[in-house]
């Protein structure tokens, strides 16, 4: 009896041990090919949010977004990753893109009242609605 138990723990380890190396192996979504699920503005978006988060969340959370807008202003953090900030009409907060770090960009410097347009996944609000993996949608 000890001896199946063995054998089974060992082969619930092995078929774990590969889902998990498959998953940390599992190659990242392409975000200058990926269809975007939702289309809004900037202003839009951030008056949902603020109006109604949980309704927001319903409709953007997890999903590739583009978004046009505004730039406010663009920052690069320590580790380089550049954020473009979209006016939303509000002084309170913005609509944050960081552009991906696993794409090609042919810019990364956008200037302040420049008009854009960014597609990315929406990762909900903290102080301003944040879009990661951003890529910018050329016309």
């Amino acid at each position: 009896m000890k001896k199946f138990l063995l054998w089974g723990l060992l082969a619930a380890a092995v078929i774990a041990g590969g889902a998990g190396y498959m998953m940390w192996n599992k190659p990242h979504q392409n975000m200058v090919n990926a269809d975007a699920e939702v289309k809004v503005d900037a202003v839009t978006l951030y008056s949902e949010y603020e109006t109604d988060e949980a309704a927001a969340n319903a409709k953007y959370l997890g999903k590739i977004v583009e978004v046009s807008g505004t730039v406010r202003e663009t920052t690069t953090d320590e580790g380089g990753t550049v954020k473009v900030m979209l006016d939303s009409g509000s002084e309170l907060g913005g609509i944050i893109c960081e552009l991906d770090p696993l794409s090609e960009h042919k810019r990364t410097t956008f200037q302040s009242g420049e008009q854009v347009k960014l597609k990315g996944k929406c990762d909900g609000v903290l102080m301003d609605v944040v879009l990661t993996r951003c890529v910018e949608v050329m016309k």
